[in-house]
């Protein structure tokens, strides 16, 4: 039960995660030449790390017993 209130906690993350992305983003970007991006292809960028990284972190959250003598 408590996994489905950690995912109701992390939506405001996502979209803080995301704003921070695009702001952060359109003070580099002008500097090294490239295009600014607006909020919802900060939001795509943001969900795909997150898509990315969640499985990773979740495996390197459990420890494993056996591995230990």
């Amino acid at each position: 039960m408590m996994g489905y209130f950690r995912i109701f906690a992390a939506i405001p993350g996502f979209f803080l995660s995301s704003y921070l992305l695009m702001l952060l983003w359109g003070v580099i970007a002008p500097q090294i030449g490239i295009v600014t991006i607006g909020y919802p292809l900060a939001m795509l960028i943001t969900i795909t790390v997150w898509l990315t990284v969640a499985p990773l972190a979740a495996v390197g959250g459990h420890h494993f017993f056996f591995w230990r003598h």
